[in-house]
């Protein structure tokens, strides 16, 4: 299934699943059946409400919302975590002046630094050095501690997309990532949770692209992942316990703006575009603070 939070015109909350081959219309799972909440992180933790959820999905008279009616919200609106991976692609890592990495960079982002699909980016007013950074993002739908690879995948609810949205001079001002990744709004996720079923085990070999105004930035693979989403999830699992709703963001390959003679920076008026085969696009576009 491809599942996702939304607001309707009369300022409700919904869930929503899209019908496959159909670009315009979703089921509105919650109209379709009063018991399915519209809190996708309810859902995603109970076994009989995704059972649910797929029995709406299919119900020849679900109700039907149409996409241009709704806003989108972040999947998951509050994470109790959003984990982040640096230099996960070697291109990247050398692109930035590293060398490959023996240990993946972690850093931690904010729900505050959160925004929607179809929602605007924000350039703060402190910096214009708004950088893009297309990643393959997943969320957490089972606890697991110490994780092997042969358990890893389980405590995985659905993929997802990123834009790591990042202010670069803000990020080098300490060796800590942490300030340059938490501006208000600046980190773009959806629009879609797609169940692990519809994907290929931990997105392996899906094709990854950030556009920025049409123009290709950023092309991979996610098979150039140094550490895959089982070998992630085993490695932050040796540190913290994993919890449902929990969101982990993969790192981003080659080709971010900083990295480019002369630097390229997301500006108001600016349309950024994160595709990921079998995924989606994640679209925004940039606007002041």
């Amino acid at each position: 299934m491809r599942l996702f939070s939304f607001e309707n015109t009369h300022g409700q909350s919904g869930i929503g699943a899209l019908i496959k081959n159909n670009a315009s219309q979703f089921v509105d799972l919650c109209s379709t059946d009063s018991k399915i909440p519209n809190n996708l992180l309810s859902i995603i933790q109970s076994s009989d409400l995704m059972n649910r959820a797929s029995a709406a999905l299919s119900k020849l008279d679900s109700i039907k919302g149409h996409l241009e009616d709704i806003s989108y919200k972040p999947p998951i609106e509050k994470p109790g975590k959003i984990v982040c991976m640096g230099l996960n692609y070697a291109d990247h890592a050398k692109e930035g002046g590293n060398a490959r990495p023996e240990y993946p960079s972690f850093f931690m982002r904010v729900p505050s630094s959160l925004t929607a699909h179809a929602s605007p980016i924000i350039r703060p007013k402190v910096s214009d050095k708004l950088d893009y950074e297309a990643e393959l993002a997943f969320v957490v739908g089972k606890r697991i501690r110490h994780a092997t690879l042969d358990n890893a995948l389980q405590c995985v609810a659905g993929y997802s997309i990123f834009n790591d949205g990042s202010i670069r001079d803000y990020q080098r001002k300490t060796t800590q990532w942490t300030i340059g990744k938490n501006f208000d709004q600046t980190g773009a996720f959806g629009p879609y949770l797609v169940t692990p079923d519809e994907l290929p085990p931990g997105c392996h070999g899906l094709n990854i692209q950030s556009r920025l105004n049409g123009h290709i930035m950023q092309n991979a693979n996610t098979k150039d992942f140094l550490w895959g989403v089982a070998e992630t999830i085993v490695l932050i699992s040796e540190c913290m316990t994993l919890e449902p709703g929990d969101l982990v963001i993969t790192g981003t390959p080659a080709g971010v703006g900083y990295a480019r003679t002369p630097p390229v920076f997301m500006k108001p008026g600016d349309i950024c575009e994160i595709e990921i085969e079998s995924i989606g696009t994640l679209r925004n576009s940039i606007a002041d603070e």
